[in-house]
């Protein structure tokens, strides 16, 4: 899988963040960390999300086998649950 060495204990469904782009198509919304690696922060419940990205932000319910496809479609280097988001993160465009 994409995330090493481990699988990490996933829920069989969890929430993420999704954004807009400027050709009106929503995407899972990504973040660039600070030393470059590319992460997706996802969540187990719909009021983790919204602590993170605000009430009413937009998002998306996958599946384990649906994030796998989204990481072969547009890859990313972690994928991290629950997890607080850190204010220097800039989202990551593709």
């Amino acid at each position: 899988m994409m995330l090493g060495m481990e699988r990490p204990a996933l829920p069989p469904v969890v929430y993420v963040p999704t954004i807009t782009d400027e050709d009106g198509a929503n995407r899972l919304r990504m973040h660039e960390l600070r030393d470059g690696r590319v992460a997706l922060f996802v969540y187990s419940a719909i009021d983790r999300l919204e602590e993170q990205y605000g009430e009413g932000h937009p998002w998306a319910l996958l599946s384990v086998p649906n994030l796998q496809l989204a990481h072969e479609r547009a890859p990313f280097d972690l994928l991290l649950l629950d997890r607080d988001l850190h204010p220097r993160e800039e989202a990551a465009h593709g």
